[in-house]
C-alpha cells in the first residue's frame, strides 16, 4: 500500500534505447515473442519510466541507492551480465550537478534492489545500483531534497548477450526519473491530529497488512509509538521516518511477518516549542498533551484491534527524554520502552520500577552526556542508578558499538540471559568510548537493527 500519491501514467519515452522504426511484421513478431514470455534480443525495447529507489539506512539516513528503468518488454540477457560502465547517472542536488557511481546493473521483475551477492532475475526492469558513499547520495537534509526529475540516466554502451547479440542499444538521450520509491516508508499513511486544545500534530501510521486486507478482523495488534530526536522537528511529516531507522525498523516486512503491529510516528512541528521543563520538545506541555490525546484517541478508535496490554514506547535522544517523562506520568499504560541516548528526572524513577526497559547510551556522548544528561536532568547512567535505588534490578552490559551484527547480538543475548537469571526486567547497554561510528551521540544505529532487543520488546506485556 502506498500512502504518497504516485503518477501512474506510463509514457514511452525516447531515452536509453535508440532503435530503428519497427515495421508491422517486426512489431507483430515482437508481440508474439513477448506473449510467449521472450522478447527478441535484437528488437527495440523502449523505456516506459524511470524511478529512484531510496533506502533509510542505519547510519547515513536517507539515501538514493538505485535507479529502476522499466522497459516495454522483458529483458533477455541469455545468461549475460550488464557492465556498470553501460550507464551514466547524474544527480542535480542543491543546485549542483554531479555524477553518481554505478556499482551493479541487473534485470529484475520489480522496482526493487536485490541484495543477494548474485542479484537479478528476468523481468522488464533494469536496476542500476549506486554507491551510497557518493557525496551526493543523500535524499534529505533537514527536509527531503527535491528529487523529482533530479536524476538523469543515459545508456552509453550497447548491452549484448554472451553471443554478441544486441539486447539494449545505447542512445543519445537521457531519461529523467519519474518518481521516488522508498520501500517501507511509502507504506506509512500521512495523517494529522488536532487535540482538544487546538494543537496539531502530524503523524505517520503503519497498519498491519492483515488489518488492511480485513479491517473487520478481531485480531489485536501491539502499538509501537516512536519519538524522534530534536533534529527531526519539522513540518514535513517525513523526516521522523527517514532521518533514523526507528519507525522503519518496526514496519519492515521481515519484522511485520514476525511481529505484526501498528506503528505510530508523530512529528513535532515548527516553530519548535522547546518550552518543556528542561528545554525538551517532548516535555513541552502542548506537545505532550497532544501526544497523549493522540495515543488515547487512536487506541479508542481501534479498540477492537489494538492490544492495550502491548503499547510500546521507542525513542532516541530527546525522544528518550520524552519516554522517561511519559512513563512517569502514565506508569500503568505502557508495556515496555526502548529509550536511547536519553535523559530524565531521577526523582520520578520510583514510579516506573515495574516497567520493562532496555536503555542504551554511548559512554562518550557529547550531546547528551552519559552521566550528566542535559538541562539539569541526568543521563541514562544516573537514571539507571536511580531505578536501582528505587528497587528495580538493573542488568548492565558494556561493549563496542561497532561490532559486527552477529557479535553485537550475541552480547545482547548474553545480557538478556543475565537479566532472566536475576529476574531483572530493566537492561542497560553502555557503548565503550570511541566505538560509536560517525558521532558518539548516534548510539542508536545498531539498536533498531538488533533483533534480540526488538524480540525482547515484543515479548513484553502489561
Amino acid at each position: 500500500m502506498r500512502s504518497i500519491p504516485r503518477r501512474t501514467v506510463l509514457a514511452a519515452t525516447a531515452g536509453a534505447v535508440a532503435a530503428p522504426t519497427v515495421g508491422t511484421a517486426t512489431a507483430a513478431a515482437a508481440t508474439t515473442a513477448t506473449s510467449a514470455g521472450r522478447h527478441a534480443a535484437s528488437g527495440p525495447n523502449p523505456v516506459l519510466r524511470t524511478d529512484l529507489l531510496t533506502r533509510v539506512t542505519p547510519r547515513n539516513n536517507w539515501m538514493v541507492t538505485a535507479v529502476a528503468i522499466q522497459y516495454a518488454h522483458r529483458i533477455d540477457l541469455r545468461g549475460g551480465t550488464v557492465p556498470p560502465t553501460a550507464f551514466q547517472v547524474r544527480a542535480t542536488v542543491g543546485g549542483q550537478t554531479a555524477a553518481r557511481t554505478v556499482t551493479r546493473v541487473y534485470s529484475n521483475a520489480s522496482a526493487e534492489v536485490d541484495d543477494r551477492s548474485h542479484p537479478g532475475r528476468p523481468g522488464d526492469r533494469l536496476i542500476v545500483e549506486l554507491d551510497p558513499n557518493d557525496s551526493n547520495a543523500r535524499a534529505a537534509g533537514v527536509d527531503p531534497l527535491p528529487l523529482d526529475r533530479a536524476y538523469s540516466v543515459r545508456q552509453v554502451t550497447d548491452v549484448r548477450t554472451p553471443e554478441g547479440e544486441p539486447v539494449l542499444k545505447a542512445g543519445p538521450f537521457a531519461n529523467r526519473n519519474d518518481d521516488v520509491i522508498t520501500p517501507v516508508v511509502d507504506d506509512f499513511a500521512a495523517r494529522s491530529f488536532t487535540d482538544s486544545g487546538g494543537f496539531e500534530l502530524d503523524f505517520r501510521l503503519y497498519q498491519p497488512a492483515e488489518f488492511i486486507r480485513n479491517p473487520q478482523t478481531r485480531t489485536r495488534y501491539p502499538l509501537v509509538i516512536t519519538l524522534h530526536g530534536g533534529g527531526e522537528v519539522a513540518d514535513n511529516n517525513m523526516t521522523q521516518l527517514t532521518s533514523n531507522r526507528i519507525a522503519v525498523t518496526f514496519a519492515k516486512p521481515e519484522r511485520q511477518r514476525r511481529n505484526p503491529a501498528f506503528v505510530l510516528s508523530p512529528q513535532i512541528p515548527l516553530p519548535r516549542p522547546m518550552d518543556g521543563p528542561d528545554g525538551t520538545d517532548w516535555t513541552d506541555a502542548k506537545v505532550q498533551a497532544a501526544l497523549v490525546e493522540l495515543i488515547d484517541t487512536f487506541v479508542r478508535e481501534h479498540s477492537r484491534n489494538v492490544d492495550t496490554d502491548r503499547l510500546y514506547l521507542v525513542g532516541l535522544s530527546s525522544g528518550g527524554r520524552g519516554i522517561y517523562s511519559l512513563l512517569a506520568k502514565r506508569p500503568e499504560v505502557f508495556a515496555a520502552a526502548l529509550p536511547t541516548a536519553g535523559w530524565g528526572d531521577a526523582a520520578t524513577m520510583d514510579r516506573i520500577t515495574h516497567i520493562p526497559i532496555w536503555a542504551d547510551h554511548s559512554v562518550d556522548d557529547p550531546v547528551v552526556p552519559y552521566r550528566e544528561g542535559r538541562f539539569g536532568n541526568p543521563g541514562t547512567w544516573t537514571l539507571m542508578n536511580a531505578l536501582e535505588t528505587a528497587g528495580a534490578r538493573v542488568s548492565r552490559g558494556e561493549w563496542a558499538n561497532d561490532l559486527p551484527k552477529a557479535e553485537f547480538e550475541a552480547r545482547s543475548r548474553a545480557l538478556l540471559r543475565q537479566a532472566r537469571a536475576t529476574r531483572s526486567h530493566v537492561l542497560f547497554t553502555s557503548y565503550a568510548a570511541g566505538t560509536t561510528p560517525v558521532n558518539p551521540h548516534l548510539s542508536w544505529a545498531q539498536t533498531y537493527e538488533n533483533d534480540v532487543v526488538i524480540d525482547w520488546l515484543f515479548a513484553q506485556s502489561r
